[in-house]
């Protein structure tokens, strides 16, 4: 079929508002992890920060696929937008009095809000792509790795901007400055948005986002320890341990320090994103069976195993801190973040190809929720790895959690012809 004039529109506005909520979502993770680093917040107490955030994301995605099925993936994708404006607004009240639990305890509860807001957002747009897409030529695949990798292109800016926010203007104006401006997009969004997305079904049950599917549960299975793999060494591991290697401990060598860590992070991301918006062609999916990238999900998932493997054997081999070893480390997760980015990018697309489009907001949830799963077990091991072993523990609980995400790929089974349609 022909992608009609109105679908396409629909598409660019909930990818343009989708953009914007990333770039703030990025910017706040970075802000709060160099902030609370520098008041002397441990690496399980920076953990701790984000705990609620994901825990929310796993409960939001459950529900939220039945709320978009009821009242529409409009009525979702502001709702994301507008509780992250709100989030941001409340954590200009961060008193700098305050005691280090009662601290801990305001930013969880913010963080947490912010995680509602972020998969509200994500499940819509993500939902958005499998009812819009062109249906011919590996339309989806591309839309999907569009989206996505765009996505993740624009939260790697995030990282730089929280970085750059936090060294210029502090920690409060630098929130106040992002909820005004994502507060005037949303606007802009909302005066703007074409139809071209489903108004919701009264008779959609709760009950619903709970698959049936085996694809899609093994599929939800897989994506846990995919990136609770990633967040393992990504959310507190590697930020630190860089900290730890670059600030002298003075002012302007942390501001440095601050610079040079969300540069990292900033490039990392978009270089993540860049991979995944080139993951079709990459696949060569345009020329390849459903069932051909079915079975590339466990071989792809095998190849990513080998980067934090070697990468904690080059961080054993090492007593100390050693520039050869900085360079090794920075080189490798680049390397990972693009195979990364392929098992991520085929992931996005075998889910929305697994659904159908009458629960596709349910299955999108239920996978998300997965997702955020994921996100939370890689959070906290990331705090508590790096305390306890360092970061060649770090790593190989990521080589671990990876192998299981590649196991748990190899039980997606090839589908008949009628399941597609």
């Amino acid at each position: 079929m022909t992608q009609r004039p109105e679908g396409l529109s629909a598409y660019i506005a909930v990818t343009a508002a989708y953009w914007a909520f990333m770039l703030t979502d990025g910017a706040l993770r970075m802000l709060v992890l160099l902030h609370f680093h520098t008041l002397g917040f441990s690496p399980v107490q920076l953990a701790y920060l984000f705990v609620l955030y994901e825990i929310a994301g796993m409960t939001t995605n459950l529900a939220a696929g039945w709320i978009a099925a009821r009242f529409g993936l409009t009525s979702t994708l502001y709702a994301g937008l507008g509780l992250q404006v709100l989030a941001l607004l409340t954590l200009t009240q961060l008193d700098p009095g305050w005691t280090v639990g009662v601290s801990v305890a305001f930013v969880m509860i913010v963080q947490g809000a912010s995680g509602v807001a972020k998969d509200l957002a994500k499940m819509s747009s993500k939902s958005a792509v499998k009812l819009l897409a062109p249906t011919e030529g590996g339309g989806l695949f591309r839309w999907v790795a569009v989206l996505t990798g765009s996505k993740n292109a624009v939260k790697g800016l995030g990282f730089l901007l929280g970085a750059a926010l936090l060294a210029t203007l502090g920690f409060i104006w630098a929130v106040l400055v992002m909820a005004v401006v994502l507060g005037a997009i949303l606007i802009a969004v909302a005066i703007l948005m074409p139809s071209g997305l489903p108004k919701g079904r009264k008779g959609a049950k709760f009950s619903e986002v709970f698959s049936k599917s085996a694809n899609v549960n093994w599929l939800s299975a897989a994506r846990v320890f995919l990136f609770g793999a990633r967040d393992v060494w990504f959310v507190v591991g590697i930020p630190i341990y860089f900290y730890a290697v670059l600030s002298d401990g003075t002012e302007d060598g942390n501001r440095a320090a601050f610079f040079m860590i969300g540069t990292f992070m900033a490039v990392w991301v978009i270089f993540y994103g860049a991979v995944q918006a080139s993951a079709p062609k990459i696949l060569r999916a345009a020329e390849r069976s459903e069932d051909d990238l079915i079975r590339a999900a466990r071989s792809w998932a095998a190849l990513l195993f080998c980067v934090p493997a070697a990468l904690m054997g080059a961080v054993l081999m090492t007593s100390g801190p050693e520039p050869w070893l900085t360079i090794t480390l920075v080189i490798g997760l680049l390397v990972f973040g693009a195979i990364f980015a392929v098992n991520s990018s085929l992931h996005s697309y075998l889910i929305l190809s697994f659904t159908q489009a009458e629960r596709v907001t349910m299955d999108v949830g239920f996978y998300y929720m997965a997702n955020a799963s994921g996100r939370l077990l890689g959070t906290v091991l990331s705090g508590l790895t790096y305390q306890i072993g360092g970061l060649p523990l770090v790593l190989g609980t990521a080589a671990l959690m990876v192998a299981i995400a590649a196991l748990t790929s190899g039980k997606l089974q090839v589908q008949s012809s009628e399941a597609r349609s």
